[in-house]
């Protein structure tokens, strides 16, 4: 079995999780999310824990148990405290801001670079070369800082353009006479 599988999921306070023909729901203070279990796996939700067990012995049903157990810890932990992403502008005139719900980006380019902000996704910019992603879904907020980050990647010589707080770009020395 799954070493992932074996850890049961604690429920915070505040917290309900449900299963009803094969959809599990989580409800809790930021909100609600739903995700379809694998026929493979059989969860079991009781009052402070859920579990998930593999139905048979096989490998992918042993994948799945713990597939399943990290997508259900994640549903939890966003609709118990949400996620976050912060991303940073580095270079010369890079600046963003928000407007309704858009996200304004000058990254050097001849023209502005406009990102329209999905639903259940909250983006903030403390200043104007810092991003904030958050929201209740762990994929949809990293997939959201990826497509930021993908307008103007990091480049290896300079430095410039948009990145993770927390990444580290390796620098490349320029070319010498």
């Amino acid at each position: 079995m799954s070493r992932v599988a074996k850890k049961p999921v604690e429920l915070p306070k505040g917290v309900e999780v449900s299963l009803v023909d094969g959809l599990l729901k989580a409800k809790g203070p930021k909100g609600e999310l739903t995700i379809s279990v694998n026929n493979e796996v059989v969860v079991e939700v009781g009052d402070s824990a859920a579990s998930v067990v593999a139905r048979s012995g096989s490998k992918f049903s042993r994948a799945m148990a713990g597939t399943t157990r990290a997508l259900i810890a994640n549903m939890v932990t966003g609709v118990a405290d949400g996620f976050e992403k912060k991303l940073e502008l580095r270079g010369v005139g890079y600046r963003t801001k928000v407007q309704g719900k858009e996200l304004n980006l000058t990254l050097g380019f001849s023209h502005p670079v406009n990102y329209s902000i999905p639903e259940g996704i909250n983006i903030e910019t403390p200043t104007q070369t810092e991003i904030v992603v958050s929201g209740i879904d762990k994929q949809q907020v990293g997939q959201v800082a990826a497509e930021i980050r993908g307008f103007r990647r990091p480049e290896p010589y300079k430095g410039k353009g948009v990145r993770y707080v927390d990444e580290h770009v390796v620098m490349k020395e320029a070319k010498k006479k």
